[in-house]
């Protein structure tokens, strides 16, 4: 079985699982083989029923009394259990198992494992795996891969396809270099590939998952050399207007910029002045702009793209800025309209995204073809094929949709080679920006405005909820509203924590009728995703309870309280960008982490947020704490399309990953040496349609 057959030539997978595996964008065995576990699962040590701990997965070992019952319940077959011991009874439940009854025997000893859970004073376990106590000890000396799933496919259902494709697949080519493979002591690619789906052992795991880390960085890395390569000599084809006494500085009194930095409500902090004067300068210079903004939670960047589309308008040029949702999209053209009512300028603003009706659409599209000074806000809908610019001078985007070369290259196909502005809120170190931003000139905003007051922070467990419950009803009295973060949508079989579903109506029962409470989840579509949002910005819904899918630039001034359920679950930085939500306002802001363990590592790690709001004093704090061995540790930089690979986990490894592109850049830039052609192979399966644009 080749890497490139369809994914239904592995045994058992009929069209409907094709499908299904589809949906996670699984075309092929090849696909699947890099469809990483995103976690492994360890069996946890045999228990009594007296000793089950409901909501987490426990293996009990059990003499069974009498064979499972069949009942039909809700036209579904269920074989049902009832155990008693220790004085607290488990009900054992199967559905749509009615060969149940002929593997669980009456007098039988077994491992049952599975999830409880507790209903009206009694323990249920559904579903569970039926074990020989000696299956069961064979599988607490393994790690059991947990793959991301859709509706419909289970966790077993893609390990058993990925030790089917394993077992058929035949030696695949090492694609690295000896050299680089032996310098770096990388695993080899076959022993990689089959210890990182099927470990023996913890070492083999570890092991394996530092080849595909490696790899990782440095394919991103490669790529990111050969387009500065391509990019770095693009010549700036705009004539921006310069101010009338022919100096170029932001600070001429002539100057347009200058003049709206002048008229705004609030003042500028030095350091964006200092960054809007870099991003004026670059786009009146020889070569095409290619410049990252860096700054923290609260910075100010927002302002500084607002004031780079106004030049842009200014001297007769469109702009374009793509967010990362259609709900940023909305917010990003409110406040851009807002802005040019209030320094009276009349240069159009127009939204396009993939939820505006057809006939919304076709406006977009005229205004955009029509109006040469517009101001276009949007989502990727932005680079699509019906969308003509006229005279599009300036694209901005944020570090989750970083342009590569391909959408670089679509609007080049327009007419245009625009200046790219690329802000970034992840509060990077700056040794490692240089690595993963070398295509991109770096600014860094190392100020907040005086006007800010810090959030206050606490770090807290579960007993505390209910105080932080009482918290919460006092600051929506005085006005104000709440946000609270779950790490899961829904209910997990194997990922334990907090979900936005059943938390959200277990708000309800808590709080009074008047205190409206909804949920936002990356999985509702885009109308319901605005409606929510709108709803929440007008104080129509006072408490949002939501996954990390605020992480990015909302902005909701009125919000003063922020709780994050299993903070122990999130990294650092990410913490921080949540925490960022609140204290956008006059009034004093709260972050409450709530931990859900009681880990002496995790309340050093979270002790870092109590400490300090600067981002990055914390991440500089979160790579001391975090080193590259550990490898069960949380990702969570989730920006750059890797699969495994963290920044601030496996910044070692990004170093040498870096050193290395360069040696082989200096040694064979463009990959014609017979003993790079396996490399250059498996570098356009990386760059996909991208590859022909790399100029190799």
């Amino acid at each position: 079985m080749k890497p490139d057959a369809p994914i239904r030539s592995v045994k058992g997978i009929g069209p409907k699982t094709e499908k299904l595996f589809q949906t996670l964008g699984i075309y092929t065995v090849g696909d699947l083989l890099l469809y990483f576990p995103r976690d492994y699962e360890r069996c946890p040590e045999i228990c009594e029923i007296a000793d089950l701990v409901p909501e987490r997965k426990n293996a009990i070992y059990i003499r069974v009394p009498k064979t499972p019952v069949l009942n039909q319940h809700s036209r579904m077959q269920t074989a049902v259990l009832d155990l008693d011991g220790g004085g607290r009874r488990l009900r054992v439940m199967w559905f749509r198992s009615p060969y149940i009854r002929s593997v669980v025997k009456a007098g039988g000893m077994y491992v049952f494992y599975g999830r409880v859970s507790k209903k009206n004073d009694l323990l249920y376990m559904e579903q569970p795996e039926v074990l020989s106590p000696e299956q069961y000890r064979e599988r607490q000396k393994t790690l059991q891969p947990v793959y991301g799933l859709t509706k419909g496919l289970s966790n077993k259902q893609v390990q058993k396809t990925v030790r089917l494709a394993l077992e058929d697949l035949p030696i695949e080519m090492e694609y690295l270099p000896e050299d680089i493979r032996v310098r770096n002591q990388l695993a080899e690619y076959n022993f990689a590939l089959e210890n990182i789906h099927m470990p023996a052992d913890e070492a083999g795991c570890i092991t394996a998952r530092e080849r595909f880390v490696f790899d990782e960085f440095f394919f991103f890395l490669l790529c990111m050399r050969l387009t500065k390569e391509q990019s770095g000599t693009l010549k700036n084809e705009f004539h921006f207007i310069k101010p009338e006494n022919g100096d170029r500085s932001v600070e001429s009194d002539n100057d347009f910029v200058q003049d709206v930095i002048q008229r705004l409500p609030y003042e500028l902090t030095g350091a964006q002045r200092r960054v809007a004067a870099q991003i004026q300068t670059d786009m009146r210079s020889e070569k095409v702009m290619q410049r990252l903004v860096q700054g923290d939670v609260g910075s100010g960047k927002t302002i500084l793209t607002f004031l780079a589309m106004l030049d842009c308008a200014n001297s007769g040029y469109q702009s374009a800025i793509m967010a990362p949702t259609d709900v940023l999209a909305r917010q990003h053209a409110g406040k851009l309209e807002h802005l040019c009512e209030q320094m009276g300028l009349d240069f159009p603003v127009i939204l396009l995204t993939g939820s505006l009706g057809a006939a919304q659409r076709r406006e977009a599209y005229a205004a955009i073809e029509r109006e040469p000074a517009a101001l276009v806000v949007g989502t990727h809908a932005l680079i699509q094929e019906k969308v003509q610019y006229h005279g599009l001078a300036l694209v901005i985007t944020d570090e989750q949709h970083r342009f590569g070369v391909k959408q670089r290259e679509s609007f080049s196909f327009k007419g245009c080679h625009p200046h790219i502005l690329v802000m970034s809120a992840t509060p990077i170190p700056r040794t490692l920006a240089i690595i993963l931003y070398g295509d991109l000139d770096i600014s860094v905003l190392d100020e907040v405005p005086a006007k800010r007051k810090p959030v206050k922070n606490c770090v807290v467990d579960i007993s505390f909820r209910e105080k932080a419950y009482h918290f919460m009803e006092s600051q929506i009295r005085g006005g104000h509203q709440v946000y609270i973060i779950c790490p899961m949508v829904e209910q997990s079989e194997y990922t334990e924590g907090e979900n936005v579903l059943d938390y959200t109506e277990r708000l309800r029962g808590m709080f009074p009728p008047d205190i409206q409470i909804s949920c936002l989840h990356g999985k509702m579509k885009s109308e319901e995703k605005n409606r929510i949002m709108e709803n929440f910005s007008a104080n129509r819904i006072q408490i949002l309870v939501s996954t990390t899918v605020i992480e990015v630039g909302v902005d909701v001034p009125n919000a003063t309280v922020m709780m994050i359920e299993n903070a122990e679950r999130f990294g650092l930085a990410q913490l921080h960008q949540l925490r960022g939500r609140v204290g956008r306002g006059d009034a004093q802001s709260y972050c409450i982490f709530m931990q859900g363990n009681n880990s002496e590592k995790e309340n050093r790690r979270l002790a870092v947020l109590n400490q300090s709001n600067d981002g990055f004093y914390i991440a500089g704090e979160d790579l001391k704490l975090r080193g590259p061995g550990d490898f069960f540790g949380i990702r969570q930089s989730g920006d750059f399309r890797f699969q495994l690979a963290d920044v601030y986990q496996d910044a070692q490894v990004m170093g040498r990953a870096s050193a290395e592109v360069s040696m082989l850049m200096q040694d064979d830039p463009k990959l014609v040496r017979e003993e790079h052609r396996v490399l250059r192979q498996r570098l356009r399966m990386y760059a996909g349609d991208e590859y022909s644009l790399l100029n190799l």
